[in-house]
């Protein structure tokens, strides 16, 4: 995965996180982003697709996640409710990414900006979701391993 990519992630978990705060209109805080150089080394089409495709497919989204998780999403940390949905949005709506890639971008971001043992926490949550979403892609994975 390039770094720019990566990077794209990032933003857009800062940017959601701030969105679920605030509640502050889309364009507002994407503007805010690049008047602040926050998009700078980032996939400015990914951070686009993730920042916008979270909230239009929030219903979806949380759907799946509800599925999994030990509470209501609405009160999951909010860091940790942000990673995890820009995942299960992944898992979801980007079958051409790998769920393996998706998993381990969603661990690193939860390294980077969750609290200590978060990565577990999504780790799990979005393992089950490839689980159900991702059968087809597991199991020929599974088969070339043979």
């Amino acid at each position: 995965m390039s770094q720019a990519r990566t990077n794209a992630r990032k933003a857009a978990v800062q940017a959601l996180y701030q969105w679920q705060m605030t509640g502050q209109n889309l364009s507002l805080i994407e503007r805010q982003f690049g008047e602040e150089d926050w998009l700078k080394d980032v996939q400015k089409s990914y951070f686009k697709e993730l920042f916008h495709g979270v909230p239009e497919h929030l219903d979806t989204i949380d759907q799946a996640l509800a599925e999994f998780v030990d509470r209501e999403v609405d009160l999951i940390d909010p860091v940790e409710r942000a990673i995890l949905r820009i995942g299960t949005y992944e898992l979801l709506f980007r079958l051409n990414m790998p769920y393996k890639v998706v998993l381990n971008e969603s661990i690193n971001l939860a390294k980077c900006f969750g609290a200590d043992g978060s990565h577990k926490y999504v780790n799990g949550i979005l393992d089950k979701i490839a689980r159900q979403k991702r059968v087809v892609e597991m199991q020929a994975q599974q088969q070339a391993a043979q």
